[in-house]
């Protein structure tokens, strides 16, 4: 399995915009185990966002998906920035298959 964590901070003001855009975006990404978006409560702005995918390959075939593009194209204008980006190999948990 392959993971990605990482912080994406909107434009000021525009965080519930841009979460909708990102959820709508990734409805069916195939080999996508899981792909979480979250609110940081302690910053207005920022989303938090877990992926788990089934290989590395499946992530980045993903980024050709017309929903996923279409995605990419509406939110970037709503992104002030990224941090916090951490790629991991998921051992499993709920809703996750064992690794291995």
């Amino acid at each position: 399995m392959y993971g990605l964590i990482g912080k994406m901070t909107a434009a000021a003001g525009r965080r519930d915009e841009l979460a909708a855009i990102l959820l709508a975006g990734t409805r069916a990404m195939p080999g996508c185990l899981s792909y979480i978006i979250a609110n940081d409560p302690a910053d207005a702005d920022a989303l938090w966002i877990t992926e788990v995918w089934d290989s590395s390959e499946s992530h980045q075939a993903s980024l050709a998906l017309p929903a996923v593009r279409d995605a990419i194209v509406r939110g970037r204008p709503l992104i002030a920035g990224f941090s916090n980006r951490v790629e991991t190999t998921p051992l499993g948990g709920v809703g996750l298959p064992r690794a291995g």
